[in-house]
């Protein structure tokens, strides 16, 4: 196995499907929930634990097809007692919903995220404080292994946090819900150019955080619900 494959791996989470009224067009559309192992010499990082338990309303709203965490991490050779530390981009429920299943492992969060996802209607409350949850808060950046980065992408949520890991073939950025698509991303990271090389205005706006991901030079930016990657352009 490759040191890339060997680094980061990809969970298959399950999927939902998000309403016509979300998505802004006249169909549904069915999008997967992904999880990311990240193992490096500190131990096993586990990037998003999949879909929680919900209350109807919610189930009948979203229709989830479940893929346990602990038949994904059996298939990619790993058991619930090697994983060292979480880090979930958010705490929405299709992103924290194994994190009970790995109570007393230390959770990375933003302070920010914690606090507005104990508040009412933003997430399921018994995902987010269960019995030995423990969570470490950051407020803002912060290096918490050897070149692995945290990075805040608020938008999606205000407390909405990317991962960047540093590999020998380059960075790779977890960019969880930071932005849908990899396209929207592609999309950004143009228009940052274009601003960069003096195109007068009008230009699309970008989010304040992308300039400090592109600076981290990304070699694959890898998203929570959408499994094409992005790569910057080769020649």
């Amino acid at each position: 196995m490759s040191e890339r494959a060997a680094a980061v791996r990809r969970l298959d989470l399950g999927y939902f499907v998000r309403p016509a009224v979300e998505v802004g067009g006249p169909e549904p559309r069915v999008e997967p929930a992904y999880g990311y192992l990240v193992r490096r010499p500190e131990g096993l990082l586990l990037f998003d634990t999949g879909i929680g338990t919900v209350d109807p309303d919610t189930e009948a709203h979203y229709r989830p097809r479940r893929r346990p965490l602990m038949t994904a991490l059996d298939a990619a050779g790993v058991g619930l007692d090697e994983i060292t530390m979480v880090v979930n981009c958010h705490l929405h429920f299709d992103h924290c919903g194994g994190n009970p299943a790995l109570a007393g492992r230390p959770i990375v969060v933003q302070r920010t995220e914690l606090a507005v996802a104990r508040a009412p209607g933003h997430t399921i409350p018994e995902l987010v404080d269960f019995p030995d949850a423990r969570y470490e808060e950051l407020d803002g950046e912060a290096e918490i292994w050897p070149d692995v980065w945290i990075i805040p992408t608020p938008g999606h949520t205000a407390g909405h946090q990317s991962l960047a890991l540093r590999q020998s073939d380059g960075t790779v950025i977890l960019a969880g819900q930071a932005r849908d698509f990899a396209t929207q991303y592609g999309s950004d990271e143009l228009a940052l150019r274009a601003a960069r090389d003096g195109v007068a205005d009008p230009l699309p706006p970008v989010p304040e955080w992308l300039p400090r991901l592109v600076d981290l030079d990304p070699a694959r930016v890898l998203f929570a619900h959408d499994g094409a990657v992005w790569e910057p352009a080769t020649w």
